[in-house]
Parts: structure tokens; C-alpha cells; sequence
């Protein structure tokens, strides 16, 4: 298969999972717009060094993650082609308003916090997370359940 039709298949394949980071990270639909250019951008350079020692998913949530921790660029005054994606993560869900207040005290969480949180809302194992995010089991157990604390205190405040 030609590399550059295998890198589109998987872009398509994964898209949810890119959005659903830059989501987690950006304060409005141009700053998720602004970064899924630059995850895209950034997965498209790495492409020729993936060597498959994770599954794809795992080394793009690794790419777009660092891409997002690292922040998106200050917008600067050039004409760019916006490569927009229609995707509304909370389409198919019939809690919307319930999803909306966690998305929301999620967004008050730090960068890293909101890291651990999205992969644990994206049905991941501690295993999984741990090889996403590089860090042991363990470490991914504490994180994972001191959030989840700060969440619940946030959420009665």
C-alpha cells in the first residue's frame, strides 16, 4: 500500500480520537481547529518514524497529547486552509446536559490532568494509559483516582 494513502486511511480512521484531545485542550472551535492542524501536521512528519511498536491508536494520542500539552501557537496573520472538522462528541449520547457540565469541570482540570482523565473517559485500561503516557500502572491508579476526587469536589462546589 502506498505510504502516503496508508497515512490518510488512518488519519480517517482516527479522527475522533484527534479531535476528542484537541477538544480537551482548546477553548473554542477555531483554537480545536488551530491545533488538530497541528497534531495532523505533526503526525504526518512522524509518519516515516512509526515503526509499529504501539498500535496506532496509542501513538497518536502520544503525538496528539504532546502536541496539545506543548499549546498551540499564538495565531499569527497568515491566510491558512482551515481543515475543519464537523464532529460533535456529545452526538450520540442521550445525556448531552450531564456530559456538558463534566466537560466543563474538566476544562478547570490542568493540561496533565486532563491528559489522564480523557484517556480514562475514552474506555482505556491502566495499562493502556500507562504506555500512552509513560509513567507506570501505579502511577496511573494515584493520578487517575486523585482526579477523579478533585472532580467530585469541584462538581459540589
Amino acid at each position: 500500500m502506498n505510504d502516503n494513502k496508508e497515512f490518510i486511511d488512518i488519519l480517517l480512521q482516527n479522527k475522533r480520537i484527534i479531535y476528542k484531545v484537541c477538544f480537551m485542550y482548546a477553548n473554542d472551535n477555531d483554537d480545536i481547529n488551530d491545533l488538530y492542524q497541528d497534531v495532523v501536521l505533526n503526525l504526518w512528519k512522524a509518519w516515516p518514524s512509526f515503526k509499529g511498536n504501539s498500535s496506532v491508536s496509542t501513538w497518536i494520542y502520544r503525538v496528539a497529547l504532546n502536541t496539545c500539552i506543548t499549546g498551540f501557537r499564538k495565531k499569527r496573520n497568515y491566510d491558512y486552509v482551515p481543515l475543519k472538522q464537523d464532529i460533535d462528541i456529545l452526538d450520540d449520547c442521550e445525556h448531552d446536559e450531564f456530559l456538558k457540565q463534566m466537560y466543563q469541570l474538566i476544562h478547570r482540570l490542568d493540561s496533565v490532568d486532563k491528559m489522564y482523565i480523557m484517556l480514562w473517559l475514552d474506555e482505556k485500561n491502566y495499562d493502556e494509559i500507562a504506555e500512552i503516557v509513560g509513567v507506570s500502572r501505579n502511577n496511573v491508579a494515584i493520578r487517575l483516582h486523585r482526579i477523579k476526587e478533585k472532580l467530585k469536589k469541584m462538581s459540589n462546589q
